[in-house]
């Protein structure tokens, strides 16, 4: 035998869980859509481009924004200039009115004219804003900072209001979208830590339950749970859209326990192969708890009939029959003797 088709029987803290999978999605994403129609100018950001928070990253024609708004200015000046006059024609008749010229009836009617004239001038400069607020919106800024990850517009392009024209997403933070049971989310609470893999990935990463839906789906009567991966180093290699799956970890215990593929079933009762004095030897044993080793990860079985330290064969090892004479290629690590102290050289 290899020294990896063995492993000692010991007692493991066994972390057990749930299994889910899901797709990666970023936290934070959001589009960049046009907010005045016209024609796109300016984009040169392509996919995989960093982008930092109120970058400019396109701008629409500006011509006809600008335009508007030297028109709505010029009508507010237009109305300014017309409360001038119709402040003047107001002040002499009160002068009039005063004097005994003319009756209060004209003077009222001059006070309807400027505040007719007032409100047009604040009308006017309304639009002013508006035309300004127009001409500001033909710049697009990224809303947060992050990668782009869909270009969905060309320059030269027409675009209409609230067209797409960017996806951005900021992968420092993902979330995994688990659908769990209802009989299984009831032992999920927020703060409890996965082990989840990438498909395609020996690779394992962290995770953590950050939020659970309070209502089940219509139909399956699932539980969504939302798990938080803290991706801030941007070393793992994650993307948005990514198949993971894993372990949700809902309790721990410690237990004399073997890998799940040690334990044999082709017999009435689970057993399993030990290493006894240079021959095999099948034990029954009887399965408890199942979980992950919470130092390797990898699953396992508490089991009793074994003793502490007992060599059990791995299941990849295959079917051997009892009583058959084994020898190692090469001793497990265990196994070796512990190398002597060095002692001290004398002094003379």
């Amino acid at each position: 035998l290899a020294a990896s088709d063995v492993v000692q029987a010991r007692t493991r803290d066994l972390s057990q869980g749930l299994a889910l999978s899901g797709a990666l999605k970023a936290i934070n994403s959001a589009f960049v859509k046009a907010r005045v129609a016209g024609e796109l100018q300016g984009l040169t950001v392509r996919e995989g481009d960093f982008v930092k928070a109120g970058q400019v990253v396109a701008r629409v024609d500006a011509s006809e924004y600008q335009a508007r708004v030297q028109q709505a200015q010029q009508q507010a000046d237009s109305a300014k200039a017309q409360i001038d006059i119709v402040q003047r024609q107001f002040d002499n008749n009160q002068a009039l009115v005063d004097q005994g010229f003319i009756s209060k009836t004209a003077l009222d009617a001059s006070q309807a004219n400027l505040n007719a004239g007032k409100a047009n001038h604040n009308a006017a400069l309304a639009a002013v804003a508006v035309a300004k607020k127009s001409l500001d919106d033909t710049v697009l800024r990224a809303p947060l900072s992050g990668q782009v990850a869909q270009r969905l517009a060309q320059p030269g392009e027409r675009v209409g209001i609230e067209a797409k024209v960017l996806e951005i997403v900021d992968l420092s933070r993902l979330e995994l979208e688990a659908s769990l049971s209802a009989a299984d989310a009831l032992a999920v609470r927020p703060g409890q830590t996965a082990t989840l893999q990438i498909e395609g990935s020996a690779q394992t990463i962290s995770a953590t339950v950050a939020r659970i839906n309070p209502s089940a789906q219509a139909g399956s009567r699932s539980v969504l749970v939302y798990l938080s991966i803290d991706n801030s180093a941007g070393s793992t290699g994650l993307r948005q859209g990514l198949f993971a799956q894993g372990t949700l970890g809902t309790a721990r215990a410690a237990a004399l326990a073997v890998p799940v593929s040690a334990v044999r079933t082709d017999k009435p009762s689970p057993y399993v192969q030990v290493v006894e004095n240079g021959q095999i030897s099948h034990k029954a044993v009887e399965l408890g708890v199942r979980g992950n080793d919470t130092a390797s990860g990898e699953p396992m079985v508490a089991v009793k009939g074994l003793s502490e330290n007992e060599v059990v064969v791995q299941g990849a090892a295959g079917n051997l029959r009892e009583g058959t004479a084994v020898k190692f290629t090469q001793p497990p690590a265990w196994a070796l003797p512990a190398a002597p102290a060095s002692s001290a050289p004398k002094a003379f």
